[in-house]
């Protein structure tokens, strides 16, 4: 059997890694020095380094980030917007293993979205499934939905990300069915997956904003349960960034 039809068999089995892997090998000979054993090893994980790639990409590509924010490019600015201790416990993503929520707050500027769209890529990178949406924008779907029957699909899909980023809570209000989809879209994923929400506002104040002492309730129950708590401060990235 020839090297070539090898190659096209192992492209053929959608294991591109490996060929790419054994194509690399056969043409520095430094290779030929070592053992059978070591050779098939780097092969073998030159396949998993591919898929893994693959998988990202396709990952990143569903989530829709609006940032594709790179977590080792956290700024811990001296003025106290992020502290150290606490961005790496979320970076290991171990709350997300755990099935608990994160909640950003912090004025328009402060990184608020940034910070989200870097913790998402850093669970991609862990194989978790990402999904983000903006909260008016995503009632709007929601509302189109009921309309047009596909209404369960789209719960279904926002259910099936493991993290959920909805951003921009309290910047819009809330009309009854928005305060109704959005605690549906909350008890969906109690126990079984994590959401993060951003706001301008502080969470004592959220209830007042959602102006329904029974939806309040509801959805602050299963939003603040099990949740971390994220609260930016210090001048606006935006600001600082001009100034530089």
């Amino acid at each position: 059997m020839s090297i070539n039809h090898t190659m096209d068999q192992l492209r053929s089995l959608r294991l591109h890694g490996f060929a790419e892997g054994l194509e690399l090998q056969l043409h520095q000979h430094a290779y030929a020095e070592l053992a059978f054993e070591q050779r098939l090893g780097m092969l073998v994980e030159a396949e998993m380094t591919s898929r893994n790639t693959a998988q990202f990409k396709r990952l990143l590509k569903v989530a829709k980030l609006k940032f594709n924010a790179d977590p080792e490019d956290f700024s811990y600015r001296p003025d106290g917007a992020l502290d150290r201790a606490v961005i790496a416990d979320l970076l290991t993503c171990e709350w997300i293993n755990r099935k608990q929520n994160l909640i950003i707050t912090g004025k328009t500027g402060t990184g608020k979205t940034w910070t989200a769209c870097a913790l998402a890529v850093q669970a991609a990178r862990k194989g978790i499934s990402v999904l983000y949406k903006r909260i008016a924008r995503l009632l709007e779907d929601m509302t189109l939905a009921h309309d047009d029957g596909s209404i369960a699909k789209l719960r279904s899909q926002l259910a099936k990300a493991r993290l959920l980023i909805l951003d921009d809570f309290g910047l819009v209000p809330l009309t009854p069915r928005g305060k109704s989809d959005l605690l549906e879209t909350l008890d969906d994923r109690v126990g079984i997956a994590s959401t993060i929400i951003l706001g301008q506002m502080p969470t004592k104040e959220w209830h007042g904003f959602i102006n329904d002492p029974a939806l309040a309730d509801a959805i602050l129950d299963r939003l603040i349960h099990s949740s971390h708590k994220l609260a930016l401060k210090g001048e606006s990235m935006r600001k600082i960034a001009g100034n530089a």
